[in-house]
């Protein structure tokens, strides 16, 4: 029976140690709280820390609360004190943590972190496999176990796994800083899915695949990704709260009572602004502190009449740039309560301890005002818990245009959490804005919130895990394997005439940036000598490649060869022919063109062939290079037309060639006799797809890559075709053996 496996740092619970013994309470905040009500009414169960160091407990306490806990639908995984110390505390939140919010000087970068980070990655691993299920779904979450879903996929090679990170994904060049990022990034393409809260997050974990791993959508503003044997996701779910939680509880009298008390406290006609947020760095307290009291200096009319309730949870205690900004917070409300307060009045209300959830959604009801600015934000479900709980649909929040929850809110009063001179403005318009505006934004922004909470978000997530494994398995339908192979080395043994056509680059080799690279190793040269030496075989080798290199790499052979896609043909005797229809009287013009785009961008060259010309980007940053290809074609446009030119796109390069020229053109030629019995035909990028739809349907296509394609099959590599090669060159020599004159 399929379950739902939720694997997270943290259990929903949390275990702890009294004098009455081990207790265990639910968890407060985070995703624990966000996902309660969604998980608590499936088929599910969750994977993660309890809370408690192992060696704080004993085997017997441990296996109790095994027991228990898995009647909260809940199995825990037991962590040290020193794996919690290089693992969390180190590299989750002194390398991860500091380098995804743009804080790169506070990054550590240890190789005792890193290795504490894969080793804790495995225990979780070896936990979820004790309890998974053959049609489980499992759901990895955060920057914790970025390494897990590749782990996971490499024991259940078909299992559906979804990765949600709860934090920024960062730029690039700042995911370059990481020394681990290639296998941080390529574990994390374990996952069929990989959700992110906005779409600038996802544009940056494209851009960071692409630059170091040299992976890339499959096609331009798409965000599937062929990663080997799978089509990858990575889509943004923006991610919601228990709205009605925070609806009813700010109605409840427990609720009512708190806020008349503080209301009395704070004073009946004084406004509130409320900031609530961990103590962290990247959460931009200091900032909004010194705006405040920017705002006091140019407000000299507000004070007595306003006062800020800073609430700051405690986080990550003995880390030191933590430490350090807790002192700095105490000194500076200490600063602006001694600069601005009176007798009767104290300007902001600093609260560090915590609050039960009636006081806190009290704090959400009566603030007049929520200033939220992070520096750098994830998401903030703050900003939504304050607008669930404005049940008189009042109150204004001031957001940082850097929390993730800035895109959907957009009805808020949007600042740069830098720029203390605009928050403090935008205090002042929030306060004199009349109650008519105030409670239209509060409306529309409650409607949005309500509207895609927390259990919509996580049943959207789950519905697009889904939709991806049903893209896959429609592609694994034509996956060369099993029954399919199989078929096709009996059709091969039985045919009398065969025709083998085979694209080169990236299809019988690997590409390669540089053309010495790409020379056929001696593997595949033993391989075409084989299939050759049966005369039932016509082997047609196809490039984009001059035909001077490939008369070097395969003079010797018995093969057609196709040069620059269909310009150039060799016959199996070697004689080289162009196509009567190409000319090159458009070279001249175009070669100019190419050139100014090629010093315009770094990493790419023009080459030169008989009657064609070729700008090859492979070395350039994709980015970039979509913008100057966007440019370059716009600019090619006329000429293209006056001359009748193709323009050919290819993987990492443009051609330019004559109208016409094409290799299903010079495949037609050689079938122009008669279509043989067997035909097989293999090709991995977009300039093979036409001659994949001009063949026989009956013709064995193969695309080498997981992408979308006209072919009947797919392989996911060259070394898969070559292997698959060397078994139909093992039945020729064997068929030779047995009938040396290739006769019945």
């Amino acid at each position: 029976m399929s379950r739902l496996i939720i694997v997270s740092n943290r259990l929903p619970v949390t275990v702890n140690r009294s004098e009455d013994g081990i207790q265990i309470s639910q968890s407060v905040g985070g995703l624990a709280t966000g996902l309660a009500s969604f998980y608590g009414d499936r088929d599910a169960e969750w994977i993660g820390w309890p809370g408690i160091a192992s060696e704080d407990c004993s085997e017997r306490e441990q296996n109790h609360m095994r027991e228990t806990l898995r009647g909260e639908k809940c199995e825990p995984v037991f962590l040290s004190t020193c794996e919690l110390d290089e693992y969390y505390r180190g590299f989750c939140n002194q390398t991860l943590w500091p380098l995804f919010h743009y804080f790169p000087s506070y990054a550590r970068y240890d190789n005792a972190h890193w290795r504490a980070y894969r080793a804790v990655n495995e225990r979780f691993c070896e936990a979820v496999m004790r309890r998974a299920g053959p049609e489980d779904t499992f759901w990895v979450h955060d920057y914790q176990l970025m390494l897990l879903p590749g782990m996971l996929r490499e024991r259940m090679p078909e299992a559906a796994i979804g990765f949600f990170l709860h934090i920024p994904f960062p730029s690039s060049e700042v995911m370059r800083l990481l020394p681990w990022r290639e296998e941080l990034l390529t574990q994390l393409l374990g996952a069929d899915l990989i959700g992110f809260h906005t779409y600038d997050y996802v544009r940056h974990f494209l851009a960071s695949i692409r630059a170091i791993l040299g992976l890339a959508p499959i096609a331009a503003g798409k965000t599937v990704i062929p990663t080997g044997e799978r089509l990858v996701r990575a889509d943004a779910f923006p991610m919601g709260i228990d709205f009605n939680r925070y609806d009813h509880l700010a109605r409840e009298e427990e609720t009512e009572s708190e806020v008349k008390r503080i209301r009395k406290d704070v004073g009946e006609d004084r406004k509130v602004i409320l900031s609530v947020d961990r103590l962290d760095y990247s959460k931009g307290m200091l900032h909004r502190l010194s705006a405040f009291e920017r705002f006091l200096e140019d407000h000299p009319e507000q004070h007595g009449r306003v006062t800020m309730v800073l609430k700051a949870i405690e986080s990550r205690a003995g880390i030191a740039q933590y430490d350090r900004l807790k002192r700095h917070l105490d000194e500076a409300v200490g600063r602006v309560n001694g600069r601005f307060g009176t007798l009767d009045w104290v300007p902001v209300w600093y609260i560090f301890r915590y609050l039960p959830d009636e006081t806190l959604v009290a704090l959400y009801r009566l603030a007049d005002v929520a200033l939220l600015t992070p520096l750098r934000d994830g998401m903030n479900l703050i900003a939504k818990e304050f607008l669930a709980a404005q049940v008189s649909e009042d109150g204004l929040l001031i957001l940082s245009e850097l929390a993730g929850a800035a895109q959907e809110l957009q009805e808020a009063l949007i600042v740069n959490p830098n720029n203390e001179e605009q928050i403090a403005e935008a205090i002042a318009e929030a306060l004199a804005m009349d109650r008519d505006e105030r409670s239209a934004r509060c409306r529309v922004l409650r409607t949005r919130v309500r509207d895609y909470d927390v259990v919509r978000w996580a049943e959207d997530f789950i519905s697009g895990l889904k939709d991806v494994k049903a893209l896959q398995a429609k592609l694994s339908t034509s996956r060369l394997m099993g029954e399919a192979r199989k078929q096709l080395i009996r059709a091969y043994n039985e045919a009398d005439s065969r025709l083998l056509v085979f694209d080169y680059d990236g299809t019988l080799v690997e590409l390669a940036s540089q053309p010495d690279q790409a020379a056929p190793p001696e593997f595949l040269s033993r391989i075409l000598t084989a299939l050759l030496a049966d005369r039932a075989n016509d082997v047609v080798v196809l490039s984009g490649r001059d035909r001077q290199q490939l008369e070097t790499w395969f003079a010797d052979a018995r093969l057609f060869v196709g040069a620059e896609h269909g310009v150039w043909i060799r016959s199996a005797e070697g004689q080289w022919e162009r196509a009567h229809w190409v000319t090159h009287e458009w070279k001249d013009e175009v070669e100019s063109l190419l050139g100014l785009y090629t010093r315009r961008t770094p990493g790419s060259r023009v080459e030169e062939k008989d009657y064609s010309l070729v700008w090859d980007y492979r070395s350039t940053k994709r980015e970039f290079a979509e913008v100057r290809i966007a440019e370059l074609l716009a600019d090619l446009a006329p000429v293209l037309q006056s001359y009748g030119l193709d323009v050919l796109r290819g993987d990492g390069f443009i051609e330019i060639k004559s109208a016409g020229v094409s290799e299903s053109r010079l495949v037609a030629e050689l079938m122009a006799d008669g279509s043989p019995d067997f035909i097989l035909c293999a090709g991995d990028d977009a300039s093979d797809e036409e001659l994949f739809e001009t063949l026989p349907e009956d013709a064995y296509t193969v695309r080498i890559g997981t992408v979308p394609s006209r072919a009947r099959y797919r392989l996911g590599s060259s070394h898969e075709l070559r292997t698959l090669l060397a078994e139909l060159a093992k039945l020729s020599i064997e068929d030779s053996l047995v009938n040396p004159g290739g006769q019945d």
